[in-house]
């Protein structure tokens, strides 16, 4: 039956390519929907009769090509995915819902690849009753209301099948779509990398041959560091691996060759490997984020162009629809649910920085819709946490450099694993030094130099057994590769003033002068310097670090120690690529949002040293044991203040003692001089 619906919307599609039943503008739109349904339709026919896979590298990166070429920068100022092209060429209402359908037709390329069949019948019905609708000559305000309907009544009926499927993609080893590539392929061979159906750059390419290029020992190293990484966060939380079966692995294509022995490590664990492949559709994705494996973003603008297509159909009812089906399905895969142990991810950097273009044409949520989608976020996080315990999972997270990153991206590479893979011990002794001075604290005080105009205190937990007890977590590159930092969760009352950043890269985004107020640990005020209207600056930072929430509390404060990446990023001139794993760790920073405990912060965990930490709440995440909805926010975005950008970074005591930890950029406090050894070499 699948098959047979498959034949007849096909079938119909292509007779659009030539009918005169729909008007102009709208019988352009429809034959190219039309023609791109053809496109899809012979690459699936030659996937199944094997004649794709036998092509050579060149057919396969031309067939890639022609399947995102009409959303590449060179191309997408005339493309209907852009939703400004397809307002000044079907009109304002219909412009962006025909943009929307194209964009979500445009997921089909992965359901084609993943020859998941239903999935191409939904889209295609779809795009049959929409051009129907435009066969009939109706008022225009009264068809785009039957428009509506048809969306809206798509993403209720269709909810079940994509938000279940997508829920058991992520816990189900037995969906191994991708894992069967990576175990299965020649790696050497790098066709493989055109069987996904992403979009395959020179990135991936070049990644590709140069892990190819590697000693096998090398590559057994970056894999060991990435599953130690993530055993260790298990044995460091006092959390049972044991009891798990599944590890999520997340990470950009290119790597297969790391992640195949990781893989092969993961199973000595007893684990074995979910690889789901980052959402396409808006019933399954988190606005323009990426959450799975995925290949080039063939345009960045393009995703932040949709990222809020769900203003379409996102009311009470489907938010209630779609929290039912989250449920029912965990509910009915309870067992497997329960065997998974976290994300295991690999991100990527080094890609342009990426500024976007605000658009006034653009679909967008009303305030009421911004609401009901932090409730669904609320409480969808409730759910996962009910089967798969935040108390009871843990992750880890690497990174390494994209060929984009410069000309000396072999060199810049081999740094990274460098940086990846440093001693552990030597950091250990160093930061202990720092949290036995910190541990005195009654707040911390960072004040910004050389333009830079952060003053602020962050209050610290008040220690009742110094002798048992601290404040700082040692973080010794276990869950968060590489080694590197001390951090704490904030007392929210009593923390107050300005973070200000010159310049900084935040989830694929780029923010220029960023200043953040807070009061009490709340953030207050903010603004940045990206645009000329200081309200298009307020809407990037509400749309994308507070994630349309109110305010957000300062979830973590931490210093970062790692000078030695500090140094590579200025040497390579690659400061603004570093990803904020790594950046993270050259300078002192802030997290807005939930703290790093979340979930599981009645969990003990205690530092090299013995001393148990006791500052994993703050006033929000508290009040989880009266409302856990008002708990939480889904988000943590960290913020690094780089070295150079320091005045002073001050402990001070209930005494009024000070105890100065850096001086200009530099590590003043006994014990810690061994991290300036680093930084005379800067520049070199």
């Amino acid at each position: 039956m699948i098959e047979e619906r498959y034949e007849l919307a096909a079938g119909r599609i292509r007779e659009m390519r030539t009918e005169e039943t729909v008007r102009s503008p709208f019988r352009e739109y429809f034959r190219e929907m039309a023609g791109f349904v053809g496109m899809l339709d012979e690459v699936r026919t030659k996937i199944a009769d094997g004649t794709y896979q036998e092509q050579g590298i060149q057919k396969l990166a031309e067939w890639n090509r022609r399947l995102y070429q009409d959303i590449l920068p060179d191309a997408y100022e005339t493309s209907y995915a852009n939703p400004s092209y397809a307002v000044q060429e079907l009109g304002e209402g219909y412009g962006q819902i025909l943009s929307f359908l194209y964009t979500e037709l445009r997921g089909a390329v992965a359901y084609v690849f993943e020859q998941k069949t239903e999935y191409l019948d939904i889209l295609y019905e779809l795009l049959i009753e929409i051009y129907n609708l435009f066969e009939e000559e109706t008022p225009k305000d009264e068809k785009l209301e039957q428009i509506r309907d048809h969306i809206y009544w798509y993403a209720s009926d269709y909810c079940d099948v994509f938000a279940a499927d997508r829920i058991r993609e992520q816990i189900d080893p037995e969906k191994s779509f991708a894992a069967d590539i990576i175990m299965n392929s020649d790696l050497k061979d790098l066709r493989y990398l055109y069987r996904y159906g992403e979009y395959i750059s020179e990135n991936e390419l070049r990644t590709a041959r140069h892990l190819d290029g590697l000693p096998e020992d090398v590559i057994q190293k970056m894999a060991d560091v990435y599953t130690e990484g993530y055993r260790e966060g298990f044995v460091k939380a006092g959390k049972d691996l044991s009891k798990k079966g599944v590890v999520e692995i997340r990470y950009v294509l290119g790597f297969e060759r790391v992640i195949r022995r990781a893989i092969e490590n993961f199973a000595k664990m007893g684990l074995k490997p979910v690889v789901n492949r980052s959402a396409v559709s808006v019933l399954t994705k988190r606005e323009h984020l990426k959450n799975g494996y995925y290949g080039a973003i063939a345009n960045k603008q393009f995703d932040y162009d949709h990222r809020s297509d769900q203003a379409l159909f996102l009311d009470k009812k489907f938010v209630e629809r779609k929290l039912e089906v989250i449920q029912t399905t965990y509910e009915h895969n309870r067992e497997q649910a329960g065997k998974v142990a976290g994300p295991a991810c690999i991100d990527m950097f080094g890609e342009e920085p990426f500024t976007p273009v605000q658009k006034e044409e653009v679909i967008r949520l009303t305030k009421k819709q911004e609401e009901l989608q932090l409730q669904f976020y609320s409480r969808q996080s409730q759910i996962i946490n009910q089967y798969i315990r935040g108390d009871e999972r843990s992750f880890t997270i690497v990174a390494y450099p994209v060929p984009e990153i410069g000309e000396r991206y072999e060199e810049i590479f081999d740094d990274i694993i460098r940086i990846n893979t440093l001693d552990a011990k030597t950091y250990e002794r160093v930061q202990q030094a720092l949290i036995d001075a910190l541990d005195q604290g009654e707040y911390v005080h960072i004040l910004g130099g050389c333009g830079n105009r952060t003053d602020l205190k962050v209050h610290l937990h008040e220690l009742k057994d110094p002798k048992k007890e601290t404040v700082f977590e040692n973080c010794t590159a276990d869950v968060n590769i590489p080694v590197g930092e001390v951090f704490t969760s904030p007392v929210l009352e009593g923390t107050e003033g300005t973070l200000h950043v010159s310049k900084v890269y935040l989830n694929e985004l780029q923010y220029r002068d960023l200043e953040i107020s807070f009061a009490d640990g709340m953030i207050t005020d903010y603004n940045c310097g990206n645009f000329e209207k200081e309200t298009e600056n307020k809407e990037y930072i509400f749309d994308n670090i507070l994630h349309k929430h109110p305010s957000l509390p300062l979830g973590e404060f931490a210093i970062g120690t790692n000078t030695a990446a500090y140094v590579a990023a200025k040497k390579y001139g690659i400061e603004e690529k570093m990803p904020i794993l790594i950046a993270e760790k050259m300078g002192p920073h802030f997290a807005v949002g939930d703290t790093c405990y979340s979930w599981s912060e009645d969990v003990r965990v205690y530092n090299p040293d013995g001393k148990e930490i006791i500052a994993k709440d703050n006033a929000v995440s508290v009040l989880r044991k009266e409302d856990v909805s008002k708990a939480y926010y889904q988000c943590h975005t960290d913020i690094t203040i780089p070295y150079e950008e320091l005045k002073r970074i001050a402990v001070i005591t209930k005494e009024g003692r000070e105890i100065v930890l850096l001086s200009d950029g530099r590590f003043v406090l006994p014990g810690t001089e061994i991290l300036n050894e680093p930084l005379k070499n800067e520049g070199k």
